[in-house]
């Protein structure tokens, strides 16, 4: 199997930082893009950010210029770096990615459980 566990949810102050990571483990054979999602409450799961395994970032427009995706392929972990954080940015937030697994030919998503972020004064 492949387990994503996510970590670094906290409560911060409106224009606060704070870092997500995420890392995935397990029979891994390769991963495709990498991303990270949001839920808040009482609204659908959202698109926050992705990476490709070449560098390839895209963000949500509600979050561009604040927030930064990266990863480290050799330790199949992805990062966010969130800045100037707003209370709107309070949700869960989810880490994705696409796989492979050695016993498998195809790719599927996968998905950790989730930190909460909290963005209040």
């Amino acid at each position: 199997q492949v387990q994503l566990v996510e970590s670094g949810g906290d409560l911060v102050q409106p224009g606060g930082s704070l870092r997500l990571s995420c890392a995935a483990s397990g029979t891994i054979f390769s991963i495709n893009a990498m991303g990270w999602y949001r839920q808040a409450p009482g609204k659908q799961r959202e698109l926050v950010a992705t990476v490709t395994s070449g560098g390839t970032t895209s963000y949500a427009d509600s979050v561009k210029g604040r927030f930064t995706i990266s990863r480290d392929n050799a330790k199949n972990t992805v990062y966010l770096q969130m800045n100037s954080l707003k209370p709107e940015d309070t949700a869960v937030y989810y880490c994705n990615a696409v796989a492979r697994r050695y016993t498998t030919s195809y790719f599927r998503e996968y998905w950790g459980q989730g930190t909460q972020v909290t963005v209040s004064s």
